[in-house]
């Protein structure tokens, strides 16, 4: 069946042959292993160049195109809200000089380490004594790019590690194995008498008993006693009740009360006391806990033994030495009263420091002074390598020894901040992997009631040898050539000023979706600490600057009202900025990673986020022409269909409204929706979007056709708002896709219409028979078991047959009564049950009326958001996700396995 819509002409085809061309080039960017390849990244550069060169020729009236284009070999670019730094980066990647800016420090100094570092000091050989001494024996070598910095990481990350365990590897002991704690292991039977290195430490939080028989005695907060769960290398923690008290002990294999041992002593809403039953719901730990008396209990360790990870008994000696671990000098910066995905608070954590465990404390400082001490090793070694010393700092864009060796303190610093996330009460035991997992699988601080404390003089996660080797593997990967000079600055995006730059492309706050600012003090603090001396500026504050922060905080600004005013005015000024800065031939691009339904308003599903942001933009005199969803997101962000999660960033292109744009009438508005959303619509569709982002990608049409008018007006003159907008929009489109019910056949028809109302579930002969005929067909010819069977008809019920109720011997080409709603379910059993492969096959008997079944099929996905049918969804999302593989698979399959097909359609 031939695709809806018009025929395309040849400059449409002319056109695609070259975007498909550009797609490639795309292609190959974006595979890991061309991140350096000089010879892709020259093939997109001259792409760059070529375009860059026509737009200015185009533009030769704009006050300042002759000036860019004869300073810069490719444009300027600039992210105001640079964040983790991915954009500049890739700029600077792709050759042109990039601009970063950020309020945040963190942020700044991650962009620092990315773009701004590494060109100065590309091909710089390591200054270490090791790398002098064989350069000194012959051994010659070509330093591209930042790889001699990088072996300078590794070098004193590894001597920071050795100088660490001789000041403070008292405080973490090796554990000999004991017949006493061999006793009944046979794991341990070969082990006796040897010292093994502690991996971690596993504790439960503790408070007191709340039974006055017991109230000298803290009682753990177990959330469960398993300590692995790993088939075969099963190990639990047992408490042991005697003398008014208990201790731990710890066996292996499966337990015999598993679920006992699974739930330690967590019961539903609340803790149970280990010595009594008594419950102890949160408001009594909160309780407790801010009167002082939360405490810790050693639980278990892990060892590294002959044949891998054991688990032993904890011993008092061991609790003991970590519990007389005294920190000094450590930062006391104090955690926010209240902030988006804080927790602790609530647990009397009022301090940063309330996060590390004592012996953790000592730990840090210690690596914090290291860094510094490092920094002088490195300036001794660099003026014994003959580095030339231009005498400036790195702050003050010096090149030389002394700024080298601030540039190493600056990786050394990030090597501490990467280990920070192994080494704090928020790592907690993966106990599926007989690992730690980091603090920040999400961008929160919970409440933690057990945790892992690491080892960190090990070579492993979470040792300052291991983050160290990290990061330097991360700049073995700079450009080879270093890259263009770039900058990064603190500056706020609403008030700044920076230099013109043609391209903008930026990724702004989510309004009260992440507080970065709060977030990021977590490593602050300790940055500060080690890189004050280098960036005394960048540091000058005892924490992150906040009062700024373009989020929407109802308990920084007093109210939601007051908190979505200050987001509105701070984002409209911050896109103005934007507006004035960009060159005209290039739109801004922003990623935007939020879903719209949020909350159900008078005017249908509603969300304050997006309409405050939209808001925005469309005040500072932008339009937005398009949106297009990347492919950016984790696919976690799949798993339930009502949250805020996208699996895509969502990118709006704007540009400048034209000055003399008209004020149109609502019913203009929308005639014009009406014309232009199917097009663009189908547009989507072609391009395989998948459809959990539909909805989504479809606003940027339909918000460039209201945002190219000044205002839009009502029958009472009053100005549409986005809200109202946004409401137009989404009934448009559930027009638009109900109305390409058209192309499909009368069971497909009815199918919808019932899937609509009882999804897979039964429902009354009686309704059913009634919308069939309506439909123009009938129950018994869809449950006809010789062909086109979709349903099933028994006891005066009717439903619907799932994907994996249908039959496996399926063949369309024999199919009498071959149906759209077949084609996509078949398409969707063979998916789940055999993959890729084997519904490509599938696809290659179906021809050219596939492309109908994925029109089906974002038909369906949409019925299912909108129903809160999550499990359906996946699979109508996960059909049109694959599509561009079946369909090459489809290509691939032998003609033979391909019969020819009847026009069953017609």
């Amino acid at each position: 069946m031939p695709e809806p819509g018009p025929e395309p002409t040849l400059d449409d085809c002319a056109a695609d042959v070259e975007r498909q061309r550009l797609f490639r080039i795309i292609e190959e960017l974006v595979k890991w292993e061309n991140t350096t390849n000089e010879a892709v990244l020259d093939k997109a550069r001259a792409e760059i160049w070529q375009s860059w060169r026509r737009a200015c020729a185009d533009n030769v009236g704009h006050p300042r195109a002759a000036e860019l284009f004869n300073r810069h070999k490719l444009p300027a670019f600039h992210d105001p809200f640079a964040g983790g730094g991915a954009l500049p980066l890739e700029a600077q990647r792709l050759g042109l000089g990039a601009y970063a800016s950020d309020l945040n420090p963190v942020a700044v100094l991650i962009n620092k380490a990315m773009i701004e570092i590494p060109p100065k000091f590309a091909g710089q050989p390591p200054v270490n004594p090791a790398a002098r001494k064989e350069a000194e024996h012959g051994a010659l070598r070509a330093w591209k790019g930042a790889q001699g910095l990088a072996a300078d990481v590794r070098y004193y990350g590894q001597w920071m590690r050795d100088e660490a365990e001789k000041r403070i590897g008292d405080l973490y002991p090796k554990v000999e194995i004991t017949p006493d704690i061999a006793k009944g292991r046979p794991d341990l039977n070969e082990l006796v008498g040897e010292k093994l290195t502690i991996i971690a430490w596993l504790w439960a939080r503790t408070v007191k008993s709340p039974n006055p028989a017991f109230t000298r005695v803290d009682v753990p907060l177990a959330p469960t006693f398993m300590l692995s769960t790993k088939a075969g290398k099963e190990a639990y923690a047992v408490p042991i009740i005697e003398n008014g008290s208990y201790r731990f002990t710890v066996r292996t294999g499966v337990p015999m009360n598993a679920e006992a041992v699974k739930r330690g002593t967590k019961s539903g809403s609340s803790f149970l006391c280990l010595m009594s039953g008594v419950p102890m719901p949160y408001e009594y730990l909160r309780k407790q806990a801010k009167a002082g008396s939360m405490g810790a209990r050693l639980m278990a360790m892990v060892a590294q033994g002959e044949r891998g990870r054991v688990y032993l008994p904890p011993s008092e000696d061991m609790e003991t030495i970590a519990l007389s671990a005294r920190p000094h000098d450590v930062p006391e910066t104090d955690l926010p009263k209240k902030a988006l995905g804080f927790r602790v608070q609530e647990y009397g954590m009022t301090r940063w420091r309330d996060l590390f465990s004592n012996r953790q404390l000592v730990t840090l400082v210690t690596f914090c002074d290291l860094v510094q001490e490092a920094r002088d090793q490195a300036k001794r070694d660099g003026n014994a390598a003959a580095l030339i010393n231009d005498g400036k700092p790195l702050a003050a864009g010096g090149v030389g020894a002394d700024a080298y060796a601030d540039a190493l303190a600056v990786y050394l610093a990030f090597a501490l901040s990467k280990a920070l996330t192994r080494n704090s009460t928020q790592t907690v035991w993966y106990r599926d992997r007989d690992s730690t997992m980091a603090a920040f699988s999400r961008q929160a601080i919970p409440m933690t009631w057990d945790f892992a404390e690491v080892n960190p003089l090990l070579e492993a996660t979470g040792s300052i040898a291991a983050t160290a080797s990290w990061v330097a593997e991360v700049l073995e990967g700079a450009l080879a050539t270093g890259g263009p000079i770039s900058h990064a600055t603190q500056s706020d995006a609403a008030t700044g000023t920076l230099e013109f730059s043609p391209v903008i492309s930026t990724d702004p706050p989510y309004y009260d979706n992440i507080g970065y600012a709060d977030l990021s003090d977590f490593f602050y603090v300790w940055l500060r600490r080690s890189l004050k001396p280098v960036f005394p500026c960048l540091f000058s504050t005892l924490a992150v600057p906040k009062a700024e922060e373009l989020i929407a905080a109802p308990f920084r600004h007093g109210s939601k009202d007051k908190a979505e005013a200050f987001f509105l005015d701070g984002m409209t000024r911050a896109m103005h900025r934007l507006a004035d800065q960009t060159h005209p031939a290039f739109p801004i691009t922003i990623y935007y990673a939020f879903k719209q339904s949020e909350t159900e308003s008078d005017v249908g599903t509603a969300n304050t986020g997006w309409e405050t942001f939209l808001d925005a933009v469309i005040r500072s005199g932008l339009s937005i022409t398009g949106t297009w969803p990347a492919r950016t997101e984790q696919p976690h962000g799949l798993r339930v269909i009502n949250t805020n999660s996208l699996a895509s960033s969502i990118v709006l292109v704007c540009r400048k409204r034209d000055a003399d744009a008209e004020t149109v009438p609502r019913r203009n508005f929308l005639n014009q929706l009406k014309a232009e959303l199917p097009e663009a619509l189908r547009q989507l569709q072609r391009g395989n979007i998948a459809p959990v982002d539909l909805a989504q990608a479809s606003i940027g049409p339909g918000m460039a056709v209201f945002t190219r008018y000044a205002k839009v007006v009502d029958a009472e003159g009053k100005s549409l708002t986005v809200r109202d907008a946004l409401a137009l929009i989404n009934q448009v489109l559930d027009e638009v896709l109900a109305e390409q019910e058209g192309d499909f056949d009368a069971d497909s028809r009815f199918a919808i219409a019932w899937f609509e109302q009882f999804g897979f579930a039964e429902g009354d002969f009686g309704v059913a028979d009634v919308l069939a005929r309506a439909k123009a067909t009938s129950v018994a010819a869809m449950a006809d078991p010789r062909g086109g069977t979709i349903l099933s008809a028994k006891g005066g019920k009717v439903r619907l047959l799932k994907p994996d109720e249908l039959p496996e011997e399926w063949d369309p080409a024999v199919d009498p009564r071959l149906t759209v709603w077949e084609m996509v379910h078949h398409l969707i059993r063979v998916l789940e049950a055999d993959g890729e492969s084997a519904t490509g096959a599938l696809a290659a008997k179906l021809g050219v009326r596939a492309e109908i079944a994925r029109e089906l099929a974002y038909r369906l996905y949409t019925v299912c958001e909108r129903k809160k049918r999550a499990a359906e969804a996946l699979s109508y999302n996960s059909l049109v996700q694959s599509w561009p593989e079946i369909m090459r698979l489809a290509r691939e399959t032998p003609a033979s396995a391909a019969p020819a097909e009847p026009d069953l359609f017609a």
